[in-house]
């Protein structure tokens, strides 16, 4: 009984999640998630919102709606498995994103967030994995009950960087440059000496065309990590095409 979920609303399960031949790969007393966020496999996505607190259902996921066709080591998915989820809806609450919530639970959420964008980058994802990165950056920004404390505050600054950098490299794979420098530049506001963040912004700069811009900032990139091969070859690259090539 109870209304079903809501866009935006966090929910509590039970889950079983079963091969076709019995092998039982899941068992989770409580996953908790919202629904939309690209946080489990998405046959759970789809099928919760249709339930109402209490309710058990069974879902027959074909592969492209459980593990994909690679399957998983964690859990222990053969590729393109069929899986069957019994599901139990426990509880139905307002999500945690507009709440204020202490440092700590915000710095909780933007990794288990960055870290699903990971799974989903690793797989090939790359749509998927950016919208799990924004939704941790939303997370890390969110409203907080208290001031965070001296390390609460650098580890916040930190996810954020980890985060922005990896939205730049899942904006990349999606074939848009623009996006990932404005993702990189986000970065090197918040931690003007990131090595990753600089070297990827000078890439993008010598595509563009901005070779003098796109120097300086590998050349920064050079300062702080001296024994970098790729900076190296990208600044010997930025210094053939910048001198004036002589007649054959």
């Amino acid at each position: 009984g109870g209304p079903r979920p809501l866009p935006g609303q966090e929910v509590s399960v039970k889950v079983l999640g079963a091969l076709e031949d019995g092998g039982l790969v899941e068992r989770d007393p409580r996953l908790i998630f919202v629904p939309g966020h690209g946080d489990v496999v998405q046959a759970l996505e789809l099928g919760v919102p249709t339930m109402q607190p209490g309710e058990v259902s069974f879902f027959l996921a074909a592969f492209p709606y459980a593990y994909g066709r690679p399957g998983s080591r964690e859990p222990d998915v053969p590729p393109e498995a069929t899986l069957l989820f019994e599901v139990t809806l426990l509880e139905v609450r307002d999500g945690p994103d507009p709440q204020p919530l202490p440092p700590a639970v915000r710095l909780r959420l933007g990794s288990q967030r960055r870290e699903r964008g990971n799974f989903h980058f690793t797989r090939g994802d790359f749509a998927a994995a950016l919208r799990s990165y924004r939704l941790s950056l939303l997370a890390l920004d969110g409203p907080i009950t208290a001031p965070p404390g001296p390390e609460e505050e650098e580890e916040l600054r930190e996810q954020r960087v980890k985060c922005l950098n990896n939205c730049a490299a899942a904006e990349l794979k999606l074939g848009r440059a623009e996006e990932a420098l404005v993702a990189c530049e986000a970065a090197l506001r918040i931690s003007p000496d990131n090595g990753r963040a600089l070297l990827r912004r000078g890439q993008l700069l010598a595509e563009q065309g901005r070779d003098a811009e796109a120097a300086l900032v590998l050349k920064r990139a050079l300062e702080l990590d001296p024994a970098n091969k790729v900076i190296h070859t990208e600044l010997s690259r930025l210094a053939k095409r910048r001198s004036p090539t002589s007649s054959t």
